[in-house]
């Protein structure tokens, strides 16, 4: 008789480390206009194009959460579109040729709407092990 094998499914929440990638210690800033949005799992992401004092225009990736955890802090695949101007903070890259962020907090200066602030709405894995999460 040879020997049975039984699995058991079991939710990995393994995630690689944003610090790899982005400088969690530091935030960085930007205003811009989104050109595209990608609601998806497990990131999201929004393409910006920035504007220096000078007229230049520096496009902007910015790397956010998966479809859950917006969803559950209130965002949907219709919350932000091209064409909205929003202001983005969050972790720079560590390639700063890059022009990448690690999404803290998004604003759409024109009604308000924001993600970033309320209880729950940290991109998990992505803030320095020292800084204090959101008053619950």
């Amino acid at each position: 008789m040879s020997p049975q094998i039984i699995g058991i499914g079991i939710p990995a929440s393994a995630h690689h480390s944003y610090a790899g990638s982005y400088i969690l210690e530091q935030s960085a800033s930007v205003e811009g206009t989104v050109t595209q949005i990608e609601i998806l799992n497990p990131h999201s992401f929004l393409n910006i194009e920035v504007k220096d004092a000078n007229g230049k225009v520096t496009q902007y990736g910015v790397e956010w959460a998966g479809i859950t955890e917006l969803a559950n802090g209130g965002i949907g695949k219709l919350t932000f579109k091209a064409g909205d101007k929003v202001t983005i903070s969050g972790a720079p890259s560590r390639n700063p040729e890059e022009h990448k962020l690690l999404m803290r907090r998004i604003l759409r200066p024109a009604d308000g709407v924001s993600w970033g602030d309320e209880p729950g709405q940290v991109l998990k894995n992505s803030m320095p092990k020292d800084a204090a999460p959101a008053a619950q």
